[in-house]
């Protein structure tokens, strides 16, 4: 049981309950982290300064009264599934802070790939003009923007929610990026491009039940799924993405396990060349890039 909401507790004890209470969450091997990190939540609104050390440092020393209450509260959010990230509202993505809430997918490790190969490929351009199609939170297109500050870089959604999210992140990190809210290439339309980035949909819907909690009853449906094979999207963007492209431009989609096969015809079909596929840590492909003649 958690402190009373009108008590003074120790940092540890906060952390030893949390911990215990968190090893009921779909992931215990993370319940002292993920106690750590909530506590830290609640005194950064008093310095934002306050990390870790801090933590180790004070770790015998007494809270402020009634903080116990709202540590259970973000406790049992915790407990019962609800992402870390939407609980605190923050992560971080290729080295930079970003906010996410419920309307935008929480930013995974394996799109850095991501955009580590779209720097690869804007570094063939002196001001290569980029746009990320569904850009969600803004996480690739802050993050390229960071990197090239030549870059002409716009981003799309069709969600106006995540927008709000994106602008704020791109404020927040001082990253200039035009942002337009529509369905795929629609809002850029007529213009052309050196290189479409996207990460778009493309969790087959039959794969739901699968799903961990956090993802499939916490982040947005709409960011995930992409029809019974999970290739809705691509169908649609990939003919879209060559017609926006400059000859000599290039497509960089991030892509699930076992869709490479499928991705290389639909890139082939579109009439792209060039195709090749960048593994992640697990050496599964999960980037897909191919080339306009």
């Amino acid at each position: 049981m958690m402190p009373s909401s009108t008590s003074r507790a120790k940092i540890r004890s906060l952390i030893a309950e949390g911990e215990y209470a968190l090893a009921e969450s779909p992931h215990p091997e993370r319940a002292r982290r993920d106690a750590e990190t909530l506590l830290l939540h609640i005194a950064q609104r008093g310095d934002p300064n306050r990390n870790r050390a801090w933590l180790i440092a004070h770790w015998n020393g007494w809270t402020m009264p009634n903080i116990g209450a709202e540590m259970r509260a973000l406790v049992e959010r915790r407990r019962i599934g609800e992402p870390i990230q939407y609980i605190t509202g923050e992560t971080e993505f290729y080295g930079l802070p970003f906010r996410v809430t419920p309307d935008v997918l929480i930013p995974r490790p394996e799109t850095e790939h991501l955009v580590e190969k779209v720097l690869s490929l804007a570094s063939q351009f002196d001001q290569a003009r980029i746009v990320d199609v569904g850009t969600g939170s803004g996480a690739i297109a802050v993050a390229l923007a960071h990197k090239l500050p030549q870059a002409r870089i716009a981003a799309t959604d069709i969600s106006s929610q995540a927008l709000v999210v994106a602008e704020e992140n791109a404020k927040r990190n001082g990253a200039f990026v035009r942002f337009l809210q529509g369905d795929l290439l629609a809002p850029v339309a007529g213009e052309r491009f050196e290189i479409v980035v996207s990460n778009p949909p493309y969790v087959p819907e039959t794969d739901r039940a699968t799903l961990s909690v956090e993802v499939r009853d916490y982040e947005p449906a709409l960011a995930l799924f992409a029809g019974d094979d999970g290739l809705d999207v691509y169908r649609r963007l990939i003919p879209a993405a060559f017609d926006a492209l400059v000859p000599g431009g290039y497509v960089a989609l991030e892509i699930g396990y076992g869709q490479s096969p499928a991705i290389t015809e639909l890139l082939a079909r579109a009439g792209f060349a060039q195709i090749e596929f960048v593994p992640d840590l697990q050496n599964i492909p999960r980037v897909a890039c191919a080339r306009r003649s």
